[in-house]
């Protein structure tokens, strides 16, 4: 009978233990990475989309169901390769003047070089996207070795989820390199909480730099007698549709964002992670000069049976009105192929993506996958090809054209 009473006792104390933890433990692990005045997207405690927030689970869905499904996972769902085969690339130390060299290292991540400037867009070289070793676990190794990569002077950080804020990875860039690092409000906070110093500006600021090497110009502003400069640059941090977290209570405490990368012979422009919202902040990007490589998700849309997009993600549909308002540059399809995080097969986006294209008689030349590890020519601004015929694309969805896609 004692033993008994002592079970129960200690039983109830471990139900007390837990309630109070379950009570504490959420606002422990909030944080706040920014204080600042309220403004059209910021309340004073928390970042928001001001098109609207559309990024719940549809109802009848629970966020801990889909993190179930998404650990334990769902024999429903198309089946993905367990690793899929990449040839890496070693990449050139520079590479100067007008031209523009991008390879795509995996997810989000893509080398950018041009103007004797080395750029990495959310650089993850990280097996899993997650917290302690837990998350998706990458299928397709980074296209370039870590140890093969050229010094990095420019880093953009687009917002905090695993998948694009790889602390490792960011942590080995910044004592190599020290590298200019770029991102939105409130993510400055969670890297610096790791050693790693970052410029953070809202949507609308732009930051300064200058090339870390003189190359040629032909731009009045080079003065040199021999025509070498270091090219002036800057990052504008520009409006996408997204959120925020690196817990469950933390929830757009730091902001998100696409970058635009003002150069002399071009833009870059890099949409980060986002959903459509009201599809006008492409055109916001486009307006601050012609853009001659845009890198654009078109994958994890899909986290129903037949969905074609989701509020936080673009897929293929989404991806060529984005290409359409951007004004039809050079792009380069991104955000598939490396995580599974969403129930679409592995090949569905760029297989859609190509689909919609031929549907919308547009050129698939201007805005076509490549692979992992292989470096890709950038062609000069030119005459950009015309618009896609979205509601062809429209039509040819409704009509079931893409169904076979899973």
């Amino acid at each position: 009978m004692r033993l008994l009473k002592l079970s129960l006792a200690g039983l109830l104390w471990i139900v007390v233990i837990l309630c109070l933890l379950l009570t504490a433990l959420p606002h422990f692990l909030d944080r706040i990475y920014y204080r600042g005045p309220p403004s059209a997207h910021f309340d004073g405690a928390h970042f928001f989309n001001p098109d609207g927030d559309d990024d719940r689970l549809p109802a009848g869905r629970s966020r801990a169901g889909f993190i179930a499904r998404r650990l334990l996972g769902d024999p429903t769902q198309p089946a993905w390769p367990e690793r899929v085969a990449v040839t890496r690339s070693k990449p050139a130390a520079r590479v100067e003047g007008a031209a523009m060299r991008v390879t795509w290292i995996g997810h989000a991540t893509a080398l950018i070089q041009t103007n004797g400037l080395n750029i990495l867009t959310d650089p993850v070289w990280s097996d899993r996207a997650g917290p302690f070793g837990f998350g998706p676990r990458r299928v397709a190794v980074p296209g370039v070795r870590f140890e093969d990569l050229p010094k990095i002077d420019l880093v953009l950080v687009s917002h905090n989820h695993y998948d694009h804020m790889d602390l490792a990875t960011l942590k080995r860039l910044w004592d190599r390199d020290r590298p200019t690092i770029v991102t939105s409000l409130g993510n400055d906070a969670v890297l610096a909480g790791h050693g790693i110093d970052a410029q953070a500006g809202d949507w609308g600021t732009s930051i300064a730099l200058v090339a870390p090497e003189k190359v040629p110009l032909t731009r009045a502003e080079c003065i040199d007698p021999e025509g070498l400069c270091q090219a002036r640059i800057s990052v504008a941090i520009t409006r996408n549709h997204h959120w925020d977290s690196r817990w469950f209570s933390d929830r757009n405490r730091a902001l998100w964002s696409s970058f635009v990368v003002a150069l002399p012979h071009g833009n870059i422009f890099f949409a980060g992670d986002t959903g459509l919202g009201d599809g006008k902040w492409p055109a916001e990007a486009a307006a601050l000069g012609p853009i001659r490589l845009a890198l654009i998700p078109i994958g994890a849309f899909r986290f129903e049976e037949g969905q074609m997009a989701s509020g936080s993600h673009i897929g293929p549909q989404g991806a060529l009105h984005v290409w359409d308002r951007l004004g039809r540059p050079f792009a380069l399809p991104i955000h598939w192929g490396t995580f599974r995080l969403s129930r679409e097969g592995y090949a569905t986006p760029p297989r859609m993506l190509a689909a919609m294209q031929r549907c919308a008689g547009s050129d698939p030349a201007r805005f076509a996958p490549a692979a992992i590890g292989m470096p890709v020519e950038v062609p000069p601004l030119g005459t950009a090809p015309p618009s896609p015929d979205m509601a062809r694309v429209a039509a040819c969805a409704r009509a079931g054209r893409f169904a076979a896609f899973r």
